[in-house]
C-alpha cells in the first residue's frame, strides 16, 4: 500500500468513520437526499488544512456573494464546477468557510448532485462523502456501462426510481432556498482522456430547470489518480496550492440562448451545445487562472 494513498495515510480512520457512518450504502428512493454528517466533516476539514499550501484560496467572492443574494431572493440557483478528484467538494467548502461570513453562509446552503458509486461502492469512500449534503443519482454514463441485457433491464427500472425521487427532492431542497451543485463532466477528468472533460448531455436540463447560474473553475489538486483509477481509497494526496474561481453570476435562459449563438446554426444537439459551451467557459477560466499559481 502507497503510504501517500488516501488508505495508506488516513486508514487509522476508518474504525470512526464506521463508528460515524449512517451506513446508508445501498441508495433506494427513499435515501436519495442525504443530510451532513457534521461528525464525519470535520475530519475532512482537517484533510483539506493539511494539504492545502499557504496561499489556496476562493476566487471571486462578490460573485459568490451576488449569487448567494440570487438564491436567498428565490432564484433556483445551480454550480457548475470543474472535476478533478473527490477532494473537489470537501476542497470547495473548506475554502469557502476561510473566506469569511459569504462564503461560510453561501456553503451552508450546498447540496451536490452525486453518482451512486460514492455510496455503494465502498464503505469508507462512502463515509468520506457522507460529510457533505447530497442527492444521490443514478447516473446515465453507469446504466450505459452494463453489458447483461437481464442486468441491464432490472437496473434501467431502478434508475428511473431514483432518479424520479431525485428530481422530487432537488424540487423540493430549491424551493428551501438551497443551491445545487453539478459536476458538468459526471466524473473525474483522468489525465490523457479528454472524453472526461466533455460535459454530459443531462446538463442541460439542471441549467434549464434553474434561474441563476455560476461557474466554479479548479486550479491545483490535491487528491491524484494512482494507477487503478478505480480504487479510489488508492489515490494518492499531495500538497498543492488550489485555487477555486467563481465565475459571475449568468441567467440561464440567456445563458442557453448565448451557447446558441456560439455553438452557430450547424449544431445537431441542442442540449449537448449547452453544456459544450460550459465546459468551455471552465476550460477558459481554468486556464487564466493558473497563470501564477506556483510563483
Amino acid at each position: 500500500m502507497n503510504p501517500n494513498s488516501l488508505a495508506g495515510k488516513y486508514g487509522y480512520l476508518f474504525p470512526e468513520l464506521n463508528r460515524l457512518s449512517r451506513a446508508e450504502n445501498v441508495i433506494t428512493e427513499e435515501n436519495v437526499l442525504q443530510p451532513a454528517n457534521e461528525g464525519i466533516r470535520k475530519y475532512m476539514d482537517q484533510m483539506c488544512a493539511a494539504h492545502m499550501l499557504p496561499g489556496s484560496e476562493f476566487r471571486g467572492l462578490e460573485n459568490a456573494a451576488a449569487f448567494l443574494e440570487a438564491i436567498k431572493s428565490g432564484k433556483r440557483g445551480i454550480i457548475l464546477m470543474e472535476h478533478y478528484s473527490n477532494f473537489d467538494l470537501p476542497g470547495l467548502m473548506w475554502l469557502l468557510d476561510q473566506s469569511g461570513e459569504t462564503g461560510k453562509e453561501l456553503g451552508s446552503h450546498i447540496i451536490a448532485m452525486s453518482g451512486m458509486k460514492l455510496n455503494e461502492e465502498n464503505p469508507y469512500v462512502s463515509a468520506f462523502a457522507e460529510a457533505y449534503s447530497r442527492i444521490i443519482i443514478y447516473p446515465s454514463r453507469s446504466l450505459a456501462s452494463i453489458k447483461d441485457p437481464e442486468l441491464f433491464k432490472a437496473e434501467e427500472k431502478r434508475s428511473r426510481v431514483i432518479n424520479l425521487a431525485s428530481m422530487r427532492a432537488l424540487d423540493r431542497v430549491r424551493r428551501e432556498g438551497k443551491a445545487v451543485l453539478v459536476f458538468p463532466s459526471g466524473t473525474r477528468y483522468r489525465p490523457g482522456n479528454p472524453e472526461t472533460k466533455r460535459g454530459v448531455r443531462e446538463i442541460d436540463s439542471y441549467i434549464r430547470l434553474s434561474d441563476v447560474m455560476m461557474l466554479v473553475s479548479i486550479n491545483g489538486n490535491c487528491l491524484r489518480f494512482s494507477e487503478d483509477p478505480k480504487d479510489m481509497l488508492n489515490d494518492v494526496l499531495f500538497e498543492d496550492k488550489v485555487f477555486m474561481t467563481a465565475s459571475p453570476v449568468y441567467a440561464c435562459d440567456a445563458f442557453r440562448e448565448e451557447a446558441r449563438k456560439w455553438a452557430g446554426e450547424g449544431a445537431d444537439d441542442k442540449k449537448q451545445l449547452v453544456v459544450d459551451y460550459v465546459m468551455h467557459l471552465l476550460g477558459a477560466m481554468h486556464e487564466e487562472n493558473e497563470k501564477g499559481r506556483l510563483d
